[in-house]
């Protein structure tokens, strides 16, 4: 994957939780659960995640964890509740924050390898993170283009709120709650990321 073809990375959120993070920033795992919120993440996932760390670093849960693109299976898997869900713009300058660690897929995958940023770029499969959809008629390599789609921008701690740059939702619902939420941040309908549109 290349830098430059990288404009922006997604962080998936409750609308609940927005104006929290538009004023606190993106928390990790551990620092959110401190704070009153909704959590949309697959319990199964989260176990797995809890137990799991970045090879000669932390575990997983004390990293926020970027998309580079939301349109995978985590939101495919919310599909029922898209007009609930927004999906925050985050700057590519997270890359050169200290310590940012890429996942060439789903960090909770035995599967997965690791990278220091920006340099782990270059283990990342573009075609397949950005690819429209991922099932295949064999299951290993269904497997493999799931696990990749979701591929990880793993930042310690926090994403500052200086580099939120704005918000995608599905529909004009999604963007009246988001408004009415209080959030002042760019704000795009985009029913082809969250899945409602070709």
């Amino acid at each position: 994957m290349n830098r430059e073809d990288i404009a922006e990375l997604h962080y998936i959120a409750p609308i609940s939780n927005a104006a929290s993070i538009v004023e606190k920033g993106i928390l990790c795992h551990n620092d959110s659960e401190e704070i009153d919120h909704i959590s949309v993440a697959d319990p199964k996932i989260q176990a797995r995640r809890s137990a799991r760390s970045v090879p000669k670093a932390k575990p997983l849960h004390s990293y926020v964890n970027l998309y580079f693109t939301a349109r995978n299976p985590m939101l495919y898997k919310r599909l029922e509740i898209h007009s609930q869900l927004c999906v925050l713009r985050v700057s590519a300058d997270v890359f050169d924050l200290p310590n940012v660690i890429i996942a060439d897929g789903n960090a909770s995958s035995d599967w997965t390898a690791f990278m220091p940023s920006p340099k782990g770029l270059e283990i990342v499969d573009a075609d397949l993170v950005f690819a429209e959809y991922w099932p295949d008629p064999d299951p290993i390599v269904q497997y493999r283009k799931k696990r990749v789609k979701c591929a990880e921008v793993l930042v310690p701690k926090k994403v500052d709120p200086k580099y939120i740059i704005g918000a995608y939702v599905s529909c004009e619902e999604a963007k009246i709650a988001l408004v009415n939420a209080g959030i002042d941040i760019p704000i795009t309908i985009n029913p082809h990321l969250f899945f409602m549109a070709t």
